[in-house]
């Protein structure tokens, strides 16, 4: 399965850029695929594994932010693996042709 999510604090002012690397701190270390762009951070693993993730991710941002709001979109997909590589090989290779 695959998890996109994003975690942002609130209460804390405009420049969120630092509390928002520790949840992706957090997402990065875990070990599980994943990618980051500017407005999701996709992880990919089984759902507890991933959920624990994501669920260390926001206590990561909540430790410093008085309020936190998530926003979550998850693909379950069973026996599907790496597919945060290639459903965006699949996009390119259509692009491409």
């Amino acid at each position: 399965m695959i998890v996109a999510f994003s975690v942002t604090p609130l209460g804390v002012g405009e420049e969120v850029g630092e509390y928002v690397a520790d949840a992706v701190r957090v997402v990065r270390e875990s070990g599980l695929p994943n990618r980051t762009d500017a407005m999701f951070t996709s992880i990919e693993g089984e759902w507890d594994e991933v959920m624990e993730v994501v669920k260390r991710a926001v206590a990561a941002v909540e430790a410093r932010a008085p309020r936190v709001s998530v926003v979550m979109k998850v693909d379950i997909r069973p026996g599907v693996t790496d597919g945060l590589t290639a459903k965006v090989e699949t996009v390119e290779r259509h692009l491409g042709a």
